[in-house]
């Protein structure tokens, strides 16, 4: 069953200029040191922020609070698997959420999806509930 969807469009050129404007303050407040690396080594570093900020927000719809009531921006984190998949983590406040919305016998899965066409960065969350197995 699905819990949750949440979408979100940023603009890379409004990333890069907060980038340039607040540096390390904004990096460090809103993404992990694992996200931080992944962008540091792309050619696109903006857009690969931008990416993951929009997935920030996208996700926080999804969960129905918006970047409100506690969440921060590094409880949910993006990283990628050897495939290339993004794959979103989530940890304190949002992972409290996550569990509030999860129905007894089921387990969450978040899947995200990412997309950048300059100057757009898109992210598309759906949180989901399978059953657990034995549960019907």
């Amino acid at each position: 069953m699905i819990l949750g969807i949440g979408t979100d469009l940023a603009n890379i050129d409004r990333i890069q200029a907060t980038l340039d404007r607040f540096g390390e303050r904004f990096l460090n407040r809103v993404f992990t040191e694992v996200e931080q690396r992944k962008a540091e080594r792309r050619k696109d570093r903006a857009g690969t922020y931008a990416k993951r900020w929009a997935a920030k927000e996208a996700c926080s719809k999804a969960l129905g609070t918006g970047l409100r009531m506690g969440i921060s921006w590094k409880d949910m984190a993006v990283s990628n698997l050897a495939t290339g998949q993004p794959v979103m983590h989530l940890t304190g406040w949002a992972a409290e959420r996550l569990a509030e919305m999860t129905p007894p016998g089921h387990a969450a899965i978040v899947h995200v999806t990412l997309t950048d066409d300059h100057p757009w960065a898109q992210a598309f969350v759906v949180i989901e509930a399978r059953p657990e197995a034995g549960v019907t």
